[in-house]
């Protein structure tokens, strides 16, 4: 991770879109996104279903090449880089992956593999030092004692925990959280988002872009906001200059009223 002298993130470029398109078939998915992520800063993305969002998570992850325009990651132009290297420089936590973990998969050896890159132990070793971080990263996520729990027994929320864990497990420089509060009740997104602005307090933690649908799920200490909408950027900067009625209803595609309760945000319809 780019730090200053004092410890605390150095303001350089982590993630740089221009002109980023990508076509699908007949349908582009993303259209002409600029976008430029500092290492000072923690981004939310919002926007309705099919705005987007995930295949800019997709392109910042390396998942996804883009189609048109250039997206340099982590100071490395993903046409040119690595990817297989980079992408190890990259925590993702996304029903993508808890999809595909093994059935049978321990909580403790689903956060170790993460150091491989790879989902399902074999026959792989892990020194105590491997299981030393594996445990305090589920400790720190309050869920140390789910360690020889089968992943499939999990409750949602304990998935969503441990998901974050394991994308923190190779240390990466950039964590990537795919609608991390997605299917939890009250209790368990409060819990999970506690934890998430926890992190991004943390000036020894990865820079964080998180996507969601709800102003609601923004946890605390996150300092950027950006719109998407049918594959493009409507607004892009300071989470306070972002989330305006203006922006959020254009977003949205109805009236909505947005009001700031300390640090945390709401939205509902504006009535007639």
């Amino acid at each position: 991770m780019l730090q200053g002298p004092e410890g605390g993130r150095m303001s350089d470029e982590v993630l740089r879109l221009r002109g980023v398109g990508v076509r699908r078939d007949r349908s582009m998915l993303l259209r002409d996104v600029d976008w430029t992520v500092h290492s000072d800063e923690s981004w939310v993305v919002i926007g309705p279903n099919g705005a987007g969002k995930t295949t800019l998570l997709q392109v910042a992850a390396v998942l996804l090449p883009p189609s048109e325009g250039t997206a340099e990651i982590l100071g490395e132009n993903v046409t040119e880089a690595d990817i297989f290297d980079l992408r190890t420089r990259i925590g993702l936590a996304s029903a993508a992956v808890a999809d595909r973990v093994p059935p049978a998969e321990k909580v403790i050896d689903l956060v170790l593999t993460a150091s491989y890159g790879i989902l399902g132990r074999y026959t792989e070793d892990y020194d105590s030092g491997d299981v030393t971080r594996a445990v305090e990263l589920l400790d720190q996520l309050g869920c140390a004692h789910l360690i020889r729990r089968r992943f499939a027994t999990l409750s949602e929320g304990e998935r969503k925990r441990v998901q974050i864990a394991r994308s923190l497990m190779p240390d990466p420089e950039l964590l990537l959280l795919d609608e991390p509060a997605a299917g939890l009740d009250l209790g368990g997104r409060e819990d999970l988002l506690r934890r998430i602005a926890a992190l991004a307090h943390d000036p020894k933690a990865p820079l964080m872009v998180m996507v969601t649908h709800h102003v609601e799920e923004v946890p605390p200490g996150f300092t950027h906001a950006l719109l998407m909408r049918k594959g493009t950027v409507l607004a892009a900067g300071r989470v306070h200059d972002v989330f305006t009625a203006r922006h959020l209803s254009k977003c949205f595609g109805l009236p909505l009223l947005i009001e700031q309760a300390g640090t945390r945000w709401t939205a509902r319809a504006a009535l007639p």
